[in-house]
């Protein structure tokens, strides 16, 4: 499948959005070879997801129908923009992908559902960033399958139907309670994602190793995974750098050796825990007393983003039992001061060996 990055629009202007031909095989990637897998039987994890899509994709190729809209919700990484590119594959379809801060005007979108051919795949990341007029133009196009168009100014002016070729819109979003509900109501199939198990990240992580051509032992796979936050995206960056340290300090080949020098160099615990996450837990700690703290201060004492603190760190602290969201604030566990090897109440904390 060849991907083309850009297409015109009803003006003539060079879009974000790029599509892939379903007919029109593609260019072996120069600098990497793709991890991401290209079939559904390829797709590991997320196992009642893959299992009912397969149902819905299968019934919608015997009729020779475009698959209904489908909604992915979940954290990043997990897989919903690789999901929605199987989906467009398995159905023969072109697959269109563009995010939803990139639709400035209804005439951007207007540009894309002009363009497709049908039973298209049409992906928008981030949907719940979808502005209220472009939202409103997608009501008609996905119920009814045209688009309204206004010609003219002022007394003259009138509305047009423009019809446009039966689509499947993927909608993918990281805050579902962000969505209006009358976008939601018009997903006819709803997915929604969870962080992977361990061993389901274990078989993604020597998937890709067969793909890299690097040879990794089993135990390795696994700290790999336990330490990858539940998430293959997080999981296939840690492999691509235990590779590189299993080539220059190593033999080539990823051991447990190797992983947790590795690990420890990029400074990431035996949690997963990266340098920021122990500095949230810190903060609280040492500068609230242990919390409650308000998440717009918290941002601000440790230089990253509200955005970035709630939708990267907190939820996997909240998975791993150290941070608690209350009506308050946030609040550390004691489960967060024995992992940082602090005694409560204590003014200095001390460093514990990241695998101690």
């Amino acid at each position: 499948m060849r991907r083309d990055n850009t297409d015109e629009g009803l003006d003539g202007t060079r879009g974000s959005t790029h599509i892939v031909r379903a007919d029109i095989p593609g260019e072996d990637d120069v600098q990497e070879v793709s991890l991401r897998p290209q079939l559904l039987d390829e797709f590991l994890g997320q196992r009642a997801v893959k299992e009912n899509l397969s149902v819905f994709i299968g019934a919608a190729r015997e009729r020779r129908e475009s698959l209904d809209h489908l909604f992915l919700i979940g954290p990043p990484g997990l897989g919903k923009t690789t999901l929605a590119e199987i989906t467009a594959r398995e159905l023969g379809a072109d697959f269109k992908v563009t995010s939803a801060p990139a639709l400035d005007k209804p005439k951007d979108l207007a540009g894309i559902l002009s363009t497709i051919t049908p039973r298209t795949v049409f992906f928008i990341d981030e949907i719940h960033r979808l502005k209220p007029a472009i939202e409103e133009m997608l009501y008609i196009a996905m119920e009814d399958f045209e688009l309204d168009w206004v010609i003219g100014q002022g007394a003259a002016a009138r509305t047009v139907r423009i019809p446009v070729p039966h689509f499947t819109l993927v909608g993918a979003t990281t805050k579902a309670g962000m969505v209006s509900s009358p976008l939601i109501s018009r997903f006819g199939i709803i997915q929604r994602f969870d962080y992977y198990a361990a061993e389901e990240l274990a078989a993604i992580v020597r998937r890709s190793a067969g793909i890299l051509k690097c040879a990794v032992d089993d135990d390795a796979a696994l700290l790999i995974a336990s330490c990858s936050r539940g998430t293959p995206r997080v999981a296939n960056r840690v492999l691509r750098r235990m590779r590189d340290f299993a080539q220059v300090y190593g033999d080539g080949v990823v051991t447990l050796a190797v992983v947790r020098d590795g690990l420890q160099r990029l400074g990431i615990d035996s949690l997963g825990l990266e340098r920021y996450d122990r500095e949230i837990l810190r903060s609280i700690i040492s500068r609230f007393g242990g919390g409650p703290v308000g998440a717009d201060t918290l941002a601000i004492s440790i230089g990253e983003s509200m955005d970035t603190l709630e939708d990267y760190y907190e939820p996997y602290l909240i998975q791993c039992g150290l941070l608690q969201r209350t009506p308050r604030g946030r609040v550390v566990t004691p489960k967060a001061y024995e992992h940082l090897g602090i005694k409560p109440g204590a003014a200095q904390e001390t460093e514990l060996s990241l695998f101690d």
